[in-house]
């Protein structure tokens, strides 16, 4: 009962809990979602050319794997997604660090570092077909520079937040090593690359969701191919109006969203096992 009263009490704490009770939870909630769908549905609130019932919705996946190639999409997007972070990190990082670290590229250029994540992503899809053309090169250097435009000034700011003397908390670690008489190379290998490599990695995790915004987009604006990832199956879905599977298709990305999530956050418990009292594994 206990456990109750603080499940329903405001700003109550799910500490108490097993594990094992908070996914009985969580996949109870799913299921309610479904019911509370199929009963929408039943009683025709909502017309089902637009709010397909879960049933048919769960149904229209036999026809989207067979029919339609739904795991090669799923895996082009899949690889679209992948090769875009790998590039956006690897250039995020040295970049970042080359205009924060020296006091004339932040002046120049860090200043304004922050502006960019005002840019309007989509509307820059021309651009981007206009430099690369219609091939798969353009997908992977649009998506890039999507993410590329949070994580740099990520990279920049972390920078900035560790050699501002008014940040006690983490100021002290670069007066420490400098007070040991450390090298500029050695304050950047033992206190700037993994200071910033730490903070920002809830940041990367975190544009996931973004990510597949973007992914989607641009699939819809260029197929090259009949497996051309699941924004273009959307499209084509939309077309012929087939709404359960367009239904079917949006759960797909929302499930290898989360999917994505929970191995980004394993990779992060591996690299900084110090952010979650950990010991390291290699």
């Amino acid at each position: 009962m206990a456990v109750l009263k603080e499940l329903f009490k405001l700003g109550g704490d799910d500490s108490s809990l097993s594990k094992t009770t908070k996914i009985i939870i969580a996949v109870s909630g799913m299921f309610l979602i479904a019911i509370l769908w199929q009963v929408v549905c039943s009683l025709e609130l909502i017309p089902e050319k637009i709010l397909p019932s879960p049933l048919k919705v769960l149904a229209s996946y036999s026809t989207l794997i067979s029919d339609y190639d739904m795991f090669a999409n799923a895996w082009y997007s899949i690889k679209l997604n992948l090769m875009s972070y790998f590039w956006a990190i690897l250039i995020s990082l040295p970049v970042g660090f080359f205009i924060s670290l020296f006091p004339i590229n932040n002046l120049i250029i860090g200043k304004y570092i922050n502006s960019v994540r005002y840019l309007p992503i989509p509307a820059m899809s021309g651009i981007f077909i206009a430099i690369f053309g219609l091939t798969f090169g353009m997908k992977v250097s649009f998506l890039t520079f999507s993410l590329l435009i949070y994580i740099l000034p990520a990279v920049a700011n972390k920078v900035n937040d560790l050699q501002n003397p008014t940040n006690d908390k983490d100021y002290v670690y670069l007066q420490t090593i400098k007070t040991l008489g450390a090298t500029p190379w050695q304050s950047f290998r033992h206190v700037y690359f993994p200071y910033v490599t730490r903070t920002i990695s809830q940041e990367i995790i975190t544009l996931t969701g973004i990510s597949w915004s973007y992914i989607v987009i641009v699939e819809m604006l260029y197929k090259d191919g009949s497996v051309s990832g699941i924004g273009a199956l959307i499209q084509n879905m939309t077309r012929m109006s087939h709404m359960p599977e367009v239904y079917a298709l949006l759960i797909l990305v929302i499930v290898i969203g989360i999917c994505q999530d929970l191995c980004l956050k394993f990779i992060d418990k591996i690299l900084f096992p110090s952010k979650y009292n950990r010991k390291r594994l290699f």
